[in-house]
């Protein structure tokens, strides 16, 4: 009964995109925030997210006694938006190749890892500026490029930043701007993720996230608010299997600084209301530049 417990939980802390052992989902929840929606001019830009995540509750039936996760991930983006417009929309691209460290401690285990995770590339990016609103819509794909193996249907290594499938991915959201001095900003980004068939056969269920903003700029260079997420899993897996979700809140701060063509936002989320996966804290630090 123990070996079929550590099994359970095992397979129920497989490792994201970031290299978290969330659910069965390639996008890291929290990365973007106040103004997530809304996407760059045009122009080529490097943008790092630095996305901490810490747990010690997995929240499954008969789950470990002990469970302690941390996770650090890097993740550079390359994204250029070009002076191109379809449908009335700048045309862009981007590519992720996130790095990821993570040590886990629970029942039956205790191991880490630091290794290139799974590679996300974006052919298709459409964004839209309004006098009162961004909107943007995109195209991606997740390719399985991080260590992943498979014994007896069973993920071999828990802390391996591989998830073993492709996956497609859409976005859509809008940063709106109830005063026209655009001081104050209301926003919500919708990523939705279909799965395909992963190493070993199972195909994991699909998934919609959303990620939502209200922000405060205090002065052209500082802005503050509050962000969240909501992520659930909307389809259930080919293998039988509770679905999940979680959702989260906090705060969040964002600093320019126009000499260097340099903006800063850090964020701290708490996790609540989480189901068949991990509950924990999330401190993300992102730095974008212009070149």
């Amino acid at each position: 009964m123990k070996f079929r417990t550590v099994c359970i939980a095992m397979f129920c802390v497989m490792v994201t995109i970031s290299g978290l052992l969330q659910a069965q989902t390639h996008y890291p929840t929290g990365v973007e925030g106040i103004k997530g929606p809304s996407l760059p001019p045009p122009g080529v830009y490097i943008r790092d997210y630095n996305y901490l995540y810490f747990a010690d509750k997995l929240k499954i039936e008969d789950g470990p006694p002990n469970f302690d996760l941390f996770a650090y991930v890097q993740v550079p983006r390359l994204i250029w938006i070009t002076p191109l417009k379809i449908l009335g929309g700048y045309y862009g691209m981007d590519i992720i190749v996130p790095f990821a460290y993570q040590d886990l401690d629970m029942s039956g285990f205790s191991g880490s890892d630091f290794s290139l995770a799974d590679v996300f590339i974006e052919p298709i990016t459409l964004s839209w500026h309004g006098q009162q609103y961004d909107a943007s819509f995109g195209y991606g794909l997740w390719a399985p490029t991080g260590d992943f193996k498979i014994v007896n249907n069973l993920p071999a290594d828990p802390v391996a930043p591989g998830k073993g499938f492709w996956a497609q991915m859409l976005t859509a959201g809008v940063t709106y701007y109830p005063d026209k001095a655009k001081t104050w900003s209301l926003a919500a980004l919708n990523r939705y993720e279909f799965n395909h068939e992963r190493d070993g056969g199972m195909t994991p269920g699909q998934y919609w996230t959303l990620e939502w903003g209200v922000g405060k700029s205090l002065t052209p260079t500082v802005e503050i608010g509050a962000t969240g997420y909501f992520q659930v899993q909307t389809t259930s897996a080919s293998e039988p299997g509770a679905k999940d979700h979680v959702a989260a809140i906090g705060p969040e701060i964002t600093l320019v600084c126009p000499k260097l063509g340099l903006s800063t936002s850090i964020r701290y989320l708490r996790e609540a209301g989480a189901y068949n996966r991990t509950e924990g804290n999330v401190v993300n630090v992102t730095f974008t530049r212009r070149f």
